[in-house]
């Protein structure tokens, strides 16, 4: 939230500088993000009047104006705006002011006619951002020869406060200028609470369909204003340095109170409404038209403001373009309600808006503050427009408004959580300074919690309340005295950092990725995935839980490929979220996606792309970390987001573990990605989860090898050869390795030469070439039996 410094000191104004009045904000928990100047720094700018007017003599586009700037004398000025007219009063820039930029007034001639000084734009003054269509225009009482800085207020500083989800009482002038009086122990000087008394009889019909939701709504029918009239440039400078842009009085004057009460308000053309109004839930297939020009199709859980003919504006949202104030508007109902905190959160977002006033309630505003608000609207707007107020139509349920919170602050919890024991003066103080009614007992306070701070509930928040404000850096440092053992070390897991680093010296980035994902891509990878929806996301793109790694991965990827960057290698380790919430299973997960050339960019490397191959050999040199790599087997398998015939299943102590393959084509194409990607995700548990190493004495006696060739069908699997070898190849066998695969000439169609090395080693003798024999035998009858493969003729070696 900004909120102009001078705006600000108006309620409470201690005596401190800019700086000062900041830090002492963020200490109190409410950080300040930055302070800002309103204005450029700009000097020898005045108020004047434009007193004459001709046209340009050798110039279609520009006049020569003749200005009173207070110095006695008429000043002639060449100017090319278009709104410039007589009477008048302008910003104008003497010989010798200095603009934003640095830029120098200095005495002229323009198409051969002298002048001397400049009528200012407000973006030539930094006021405003781009280039305005013409000079600022101040109003007819800008006092003629006054410094502009000086009438505007422009030494001036904008204090944006980033505030947490819990301090929405704090989202107005008044809010933070409560806090800050607190601090200081200063009493506010807020604006009179004038009832402005009707002067007609004529009540807007409205109705609340559902209290419960909205325990209170006013409205109030102002007849014959003109929206016509301009806002009073003090207003526009104030919603400016707020961040807020001028639109009509009506507007204005709503966001203006928003801005210093905390209450958001709204205002019809009752012209443009039909019957009364009612408060109701939207019902399903309605459709409205918001101010921004959007249509939605409404949800039945959506709450509304309607009338007899349909939705006219999203509660506590935003207004529809049909029933909004234009210029022409002669009669206005304004309405301000209190929309409880469920009936807005996550309703904006879901519409893919985000309002102040949605932002306001969603956080709390204050039900007691909404009948001030219209009051304080109908006085301005009068002032400025004009207008005959009628009385205000106060709906309200009692049953439904808050109740108020009544807690109790003992005094041994808050000098346990303190490490520091306050006076009860000090206490009690803190707390009424709070607005909160504090009654002594004999163990602590109990405490009534004003209307306006939803996030004091429990006895934790009056000891957060009464730390910040007594000063967190007043408070001792004391460590805990507490015995701590020793945990054990687990010798037989391996840690995720080892597994970071190995994935790391392997030219892997760590990726970190948002635990929800788009529906629609989780959708597309994963089509039958069932994970948890969530109530109110972040926004319409990250609504559900993530059942893999993999949507995230590729996301990642997608962004690395969109900024020129054609060899990415990401690997990610987070939970994955799988079931139904009531049923909900979470796994820790690790995955990685390459995309790209095998090698990095070199003179010696070549250009191959990595494949499935490259990604299962990074993959390997994970299992072997924590040293039980032969826990672990790839078969083939079928998953709906990879390629068939490059796709396997990982399996673990024969359970599954998780997934590797090149991404399929069709969801590529689904995807838009132009380049192929391998990836790979595993379970972390069983990733990590090793032995512990043991030593094994060193054989003094010599290996013996032999090297076989079996012909298989291409369809069988070479690790059902190594595994089938591995059974019958007896205790001694020491290594077994893959050296060659070949299909051609010599090897019959659909079959392929596959051949093994297999080593022996006896601990404590020398094998003789009979016991070798024997299981070389057993190995070629389990293999020719098992998996129909012959010896490859003159493959024994």
């Amino acid at each position: 939230m900004k909120v102009s410094e001078q705006w600000l000191r108006e309620w409470v104004s201690p005596q401190l500088s800019t700086q000062g009045l900041a830090d002492q904000i963020t200490m109190a928990g409410l950080e300040v993000d930055a302070v800002a100047p309103v204005a450029a720094a700009f000097s020898a700018v005045v108020v004047a009047e434009v007193v004459e007017k001709v046209q340009h003599p050798d110039a279609d586009k520009l006049n020569v104006c003749q200005v009173e700037d207070g110095s006695g004398e008429r000043v002639q000025v060449v100017c090319g705006a278009p709104n410039v007219a007589v009477g008048q009063r302008i910003p104008f820039a003497r010989v010798g002011a200095v603009l934003p930029g640095d830029f120098k007034i200095k005495k002229a001639k323009l198409r051969g006619v002298e002048s001397r000084g400049m009528i200012c734009s407000a973006s030539e003054l930094g006021l405003e951002e781009g280039t305005s269509e013409g000079i600022l225009v101040l109003p007819v009482e800008a006092p003629v020869g006054d410094s502009l800085r000086d009438y505007l207020g422009l030494d001036d500083h904008t204090i944006e406060v980033d505030l947490t989800p819990n301090r929405g009482d704090c989202l107005s002038v008044q809010g933070l200028a409560r806090e800050v009086g607190v601090l200081n122990r200063l009493p506010l000087t807020a604006p009179a609470a004038r009832e402005v008394p009707p002067t007609h009889d004529a009540v807007f019909p409205v109705r609340v369909d559902d209290p419960e939701l909205c325990p209170r709504y006013i409205g109030r029918l102002i007849k014959g204003v003109n929206i016509a009239a301009a806002t009073p440039t003090w207003m526009v400078e104030r919603l400016r340095r707020s961040g807020v842009r001028s639109i009509d009085p009506a507007v204005d004057v709503t966001n203006y109170v928003m801005l210093e009460l905390g209450q958001p308000l709204h205002a019809f053309d009752v012209a443009n409404l039909s019957g009364g109004v009612v408060v109701r839930l939207a019902r399903q297939g309605e459709e409205l038209v918001l101010l921004d020009g959007q249509t939605v199709a409404l949800d039945a859980s959506t709450l509304i403001i309607a009338d007899d003919k349909g939705p006219l504006a999203l509660a506590g949202i935003m207004g529809g373009e049909h029933s909004g104030v234009a210029t022409e508007t002669r009669d206005i109902f304004l309405e301000g309600a209190f929309f409880t905190q469920l009936a807005v959160a996550g309703k904006a977002r879901s519409y893919g808006l985000h309002t102040d006033a949605s932002h306001r309630f969603e956080r709390g505003v204050d039900p007691s503050q909404t009948r001030r608000a219209i009051e304080r609207a109908t006085e301005l707007l009068l002032a400025i427009c004009g207008g005959e107020p009628g009385p205000i139509n106060d709906q309200a349920s009692p049953a439904h408004l808050p109740a108020v919170q009544q807690v109790t602050l003992r005094r041994e919890r808050l000098a346990q959580a303190l490490s520091k024991r306050l006076p009860d003066a000090e206490v009690g103080e803190i707390l009424e300074r709070l607005g909160m009614l504090v009654e002594d007992g004999d163990h602590g306070w109990s405490v009534k919690v004003p209307s306006w701070r939803f996030d004091v509930s429990i006895e934790e928040d009056l000891v957060e309340e009464v730390a910040r404000i007594h000063g967190y850096n007043r408070l001792p440092v004391r460590r805990p005295a507490v015995r701590l053992a020793l945990r054990p070390d687990d010798e037989a897991a391996s840690p995720l950092a080892s597994l970071r680093r190995q994935l790391t010296a392997r030219g892997y980035q760590e990726a970190i990725t948002y635990s929800f994902v788009a529906p629609e891509l989780q959708q597309v990878l994963l089509p039958e995935a069932v994970s948890p929806t969530l109530a109110n996301p972040i926004s319409a793109d990250l609504s559900v839980m993530r059942a893999s790694l993999f949507p995230g991965l590729i996301r990642s990827l997608e962004h690395n490929l969109n900024r020129q960057q054609s060899r990415v290698r990401l690997f990610e380790s987070g939970l994955v979220f799988r079931g139904e919430l009531d049923d909900l299973e979470q796994l820790p997960m690790i995955g990685a996606v390459a995309c790209g050339s095998r090698l990095p960019e070199g003179w010696t490397g070549g250009r191959e792309a990595v494949d499935f191959f490259d990604l299962k050999g990074d993959l390997e040199s994970l299992l072997g970390v924590a040293g039980d790599a032969d826990a672990w087997r790839f078969e083939a398998g079928v998953h709906p987001s990879l390629h068939p015939g490059q796709c396997a299943r990982i399996l673990h102590r024969g359970e599954e573990a998780g997934w590797i393959g090149t991404l399929h084509p069709a969801v590529r194409a689904k995807l838009g990605l132009k380049t192929d990607a391998v990836l790979f995700e595993v379970r972390l548990d069983a990733l990590t989860r090793g032995r512990v190493p043991a030593f094994k004495p060193l054989s003094r006696f010599p290996e013996v090898r032999r090297d076989l060739a079996f012909v298989v069908d291409e369809h069988v699997a070479v690790q059902s050869l190594l595994d089938s070898a591995r059974r019958q190849a007896g205790e001694w066998l020491s290594d077994i390795a893959l050296f060659d695969v070949y299909q051609g000439k010599g090897v019959a169609d659909g079959r392929k030469s596959v051949a093994l090395g297999l080593t022996w080693q006896h601990p404590s003798r020398t094998l003789n070439d009979d016991e070798i024999n024997q299981l070389v035998d057993a190995i070629v009858a389990a293999a020719q039996q098992q998996l129909s493969a012959e010896l490859r003729a003159g493959s024994q070696g």
